[in-house]
């Protein structure tokens, strides 16, 4: 049986995450109030809303379980941080990965070796199996005693961790943006506001229609949510295209606002909120809150 995870009692985690007054010198951000949750600054390794999404699901793993599966990329924010708990817990964990780098070791990836992880790679066709039950009972088969997380760590259990970042603020904001990848954490914020409270997602990848099911999936059956929405001409060609123009834009986050920021997720997120500034997308006066979720794997 695993110990429930401790880095609460090691003080390693950054918690509440700090939020911070944001004045950017863009086109029309000065009539608006603007915060940044960095739940970036959490932990150096489980960086944002990673944290968030897997610590309920890993404190209330059954006894007797051996090994956690998850799946992801190459550049993984979801896999590095699994692969870490697992290795805090003493778990095996097997990552089932998009894509052959056997030959060519990401940093993340690298991570996961020296963190003595199972690592196997395949091709789209079979990762497109992912969430399929046939597939997955195979897994548990060739894998017993073993918990599947899904990609992101888009679960249930997610959700809970995910409220406590609108739990933790003391200002008031009448909307809320996040990126947008695997739906949870849009999923989760959506469950802790309050009328007419609204939540924005930035979508990462290509995946209209798609993340919007991803995200209803999530929240609970016949109830009234919060209004919320998904923009999808921000993703810049589809998941991890990183134009040379949303590049400058990182690099300019950091160097004009101490805010490290990555091309795959909180950069398009930023970007976003800027072009939707110039475009009076927020009403005058509105507290708009930002949530910078963390994984700078992109960046590496």
């Amino acid at each position: 049986m695993t110990s429930p995870i401790s880095l609460h009692d090691t003080g390693e985690l950054l918690l509440p995450s700090p939020l911070q007054p944001f004045h950017p010198d863009w086109p029309g951000a000065d009539k608006l109030n603007l915060f940044i949750k960095r739940d970036d600054l959490i932990h150096p390794v489980i960086s944002g809303n990673k944290w968030r999404k897997l610590k309920y699901t890993f404190n209330a793993l059954p006894a007797g379980c051996e090994r956690i599966i998850s799946f992801g990329g190459g550049f993984s924010n979801h896999l590095h941080a699994c692969g870490f708990l697992c290795a805090l817990s003493g778990l095996p964990f097997t990552a089932i990965v998009r894509g052959d780098y056997s030959t060519n070791l990401t940093p993340m990836l690298e991570d996961l070796y020296r963190w003595q992880a199972d690592i196997h790679f395949v091709d789209k066709k079979t990762y497109k199996l992912r969430n399929d039950p046939d597939w997955l009972s195979s897994l548990s088969q060739r894998y017993p005693r073993s918990v599947t997380i899904p990609e992101g760590g888009s679960q249930h259990l997610a959700l809970k961790g995910v409220a406590e970042i609108v739990e933790e603020c003391d200002v008031k904001f009448d909307h809320v943006v996040v990126p947008v990848g695997s739906g949870a954490t849009l999923a989760g914020l959506i469950t802790a506001l309050k009328k007419p409270q609204s939540a924005t997602g930035i979508a990462v990848l290509k995946g209209e229609a798609y993340l919007e099911s991803l995200v209803e999936s999530l929240l609970p059956p016949d109830t009234a949510m919060p209004a919320w929405q998904i923009h999808h001409q921000y993703h810049c060609g589809g998941y991890g295209k990183a134009p040379e123009e949303l590049k400058a834009f990182c690099n300019d986050m950091q160097r004009s606002y101490n805010i490290p920021v990555e091309p795959v997720y909180s950069g398009k997120m930023f970007a976003a909120v800027k072009d939707m500034i110039a475009n009076c997308q927020f009403s005058s006066g509105s507290a708009v809150l930002l949530v910078h979720t963390g994984g700078l794997q992109g960046a590496r």
